[in-house]
């Protein structure tokens, strides 16, 4: 399985492609120096296979090499961010301590 992830801007969306087709998404906002990633979606065909996971990791990558905060409104996101202290202080709002 090749993954490749890019950043559809045109559509406020990071897009995972498998061999090409779409396998999944993480919709955003971005102003004022921070970025809320607000839905995560993996299409049938590719859940179970860690596509949310590696979404959600390049969203936060791309989050702290742009400087932007994040806030983590999508339920997946905040459960993703939970389990990975290291991007704790790019994190606006509650994070666990």
């Amino acid at each position: 399985m090749a993954l490749t992830i890019i950043d559809a801007a045109a559509t406020h969306r990071y897009e995972a492609r498998v061999d090409g087709d779409l396998a999944g998404f993480l919709d955003y906002v971005a102003k004022r120096g921070r970025i809320a990633l607000v839905h995560t979606e993996v299409l049938p065909a590719h859940r179970g296979q860690g596509v949310a996971d590696r979404l959600a990791q390049h969203a936060l990558d791309e989050a702290r090499r742009l400087g932007l905060r994040v806030i983590a409104t999508c339920p997946f996101v905040r459960t993703y961010v939970e389990r990975h202290p290291e991007v704790h202080d790019i994190v606006v709002g509650r994070v666990p301590g």
